[in-house]
């Protein structure tokens, strides 16, 4: 077992102090997957105060048992190490009303969420699993099933219905039939979870491998219309001719084929039509959903500071739906309305922006989903944001010029700078304020015309090279 050797020494000490000690939870289950678990969990029968008499430098400071102690120069640097407990009355739908310490480590395991996660392992003992509720079996057999029942489960912790959910896209398991019918039944109760709770779930199934069976889970176990009920205006709302699936179907299926794993592009896709039947209206026969953008914007904005998504996280999203309707065509379009998106969503977000386009277009059942307009305004994108070969990109600027020289502004100043860039572009060392400024000095005293001519081709057949390769790069003419 890979388990690193801090872990082992603490159980180790914690025997040795006449106590028993084993690992318990997430580890147990990532160790049995063959996956690096990102946390280590230990279970004890001794109480804090005994636990911190073992490892003095540890932290006591919450009502749960749970002391947690620091590991130096390890990056996973806190270990926390458990008393047994069971739990006692949950009447706020989260945590218990009272903590009860026991002896055996049953007791400690009957009170967890799900099978996968009530199982521990005896180190001591030739890596034994202690597992009362098959954990294993449902391991192998790829289920998230909630120990004992499932409403039982749910009353005493709602947020453990969207954990279900979560691990079922993280691990690529399913949702037992048992425990699925006890969210269903159980879904209301999630409003008692603070928005916060539900938030970093909602990131979490985002994040994973499977964020729309997810999405899809959330829908059908009727969690999603206490979380995000404004997707739900759009289930059975029809679109024009241009798509074949409704509002809710498409904006589900955008997300499935998002090609970007930041969560954030993601969720842009589920919620980049939330506006449209808002916006649908029928003029000469014909449905319409104009400015569906920008309502959609509005409304994700609404929904993100409702669930308390952070500022950054809020903006971003909010400018991938406002502007995902960009319009584009091949020479029809100039660059100047290309450097009006640029402005208008930041470069840092134009990826972003031609990820939610393919997500939107695959979404729709269209099966290219970047066809060649699209692969052409990424290299316009790229080429007019870019400007490589540029005066811009010289240790030495107009301003420098006019002190050096001392001179008045001038075509000239232009002209000296683009002989200098002709000669970075032809030997880049040369790119030295030190010499720019001899070179400028030397500059000023010649006739510009011809040296500016000749500084002219140098720099128009540097920058055709650099189009042919940006253009090479997306495929295009």
């Amino acid at each position: 077992m890979n388990i690193p050797k801090y872990v082992i020494n603490i159980i180790n000490k914690l025997t040795k102090a006449g106590y028993e000690a084993y690992l318990v939870g997430g580890c147990v289950r990532d160790l049995l997957l063959d996956k690096n678990p990102k946390d280590w969990d230990i279970a004890t029968n001794a109480k804090p105060d005994e636990i911190l008499k073992v490892f003095p430098d540890g932290k006591y400071e919450n009502t749960f048992g749970t002391v947690l102690l620091s590991i130096k120069d390890e990056e996973k640097n806190v270990v926390e190490i458990t008393t047994y407990r069971s739990d006692q009355g949950y009447s706020d739908r989260r945590h218990p009303d009272k903590i009860v310490f026991e002896d055996k480590l049953e007791k400690d395991l009957s009170r967890r969420d799900f099978t996968v996660n009530a199982m521990a392992m005896d180190i001591k003992n030739n890596y034994k699993i202690i597992d009362l509720f098959y954990g294993e079996k449902d391991i192998k057999k790829k289920i998230i099933r909630a120990v004992g029942e499932p409403v039982d489960r749910f009353k005493e912790d709602a947020l453990r219905m969207m954990r279900a959910i979560r691990f079922v896209c993280q691990l690529n398991f399913e949702l037992e039939p048992k425990t699925e019918r006890g969210i269903t039944k159980m879904a209301g109760s999630i409003k008692f979870i603070s928005k916060e709770r539900i938030k970093d779930e909602l990131i979490k199934i985002l994040k994973s491998d499977n964020p729309y069976d997810g999405i899809k889970l959330l829908h059908k176990t009727k969690l999603l219309q206490y979380i995000i009920p404004e997707l739900l205006e759009g289930d059975g709302v029809r679109q024009n001719h241009h798509h074949i699936y409704t509002v809710l179907t498409h904006n589900l299926l955008s997300l499935k084929y998002c090609p970007n794993k930041d969560w954030r592009v993601r969720f842009a896709s589920l919620l980049h039509d939330v506006g449209k039947p808002r916006a649908r209206k029928i003029i000469d026969g014909r449905v319409t959903f104009y400015n569906h953008d920008f309502i959609g914007a509005k409304m994700a904005y609404k929904i993100m500071r409702r669930l308390k998504f952070s500022n950054t996280d809020v903006e971003k999203v909010v400018i991938l739906i406002k502007n995902h309707m960009f319009y584009y065509n091949v020479g029809e379009v100039t660059e100047t309305p290309v450097r009006r998106i640029i402005a208008k969503v930041g470069s840092d977000n134009l990826k972003s922006l031609i990820d939610l386009r393919i997500a939107d277009r695959l979404g729709s059942g269209t099966p290219k989903g970047k066809p060649y307009k699209l692969r052409h305004l990424e290299y316009i994108m790229k080429k007019v944001q870019n400007d490589p070969v540029s005066v811009k990109m010289l240790n030495i600027n107009g301003g420098d010029l006019i002190k050096i020289l001392k001179i008045k502004p001038s075509p000239k100043i232009g002209a000296i700078l683009d002989v200098l860039l002709s000669d970075v572009i032809k030997d880049p060392k040369l790119n030295k304020k030190d010499y720019l400024e001899k070179r400028s000095v030397e500059l000023n005293k010649m006739e510009l015309k011809e040296l500016r001519k000749k500084a002219k081709e140098i720099i128009s057949d540097k920058r055709s090279i650099d189009d042919q390769k940006m253009k090479k790069e997306f495929f295009v003419k």
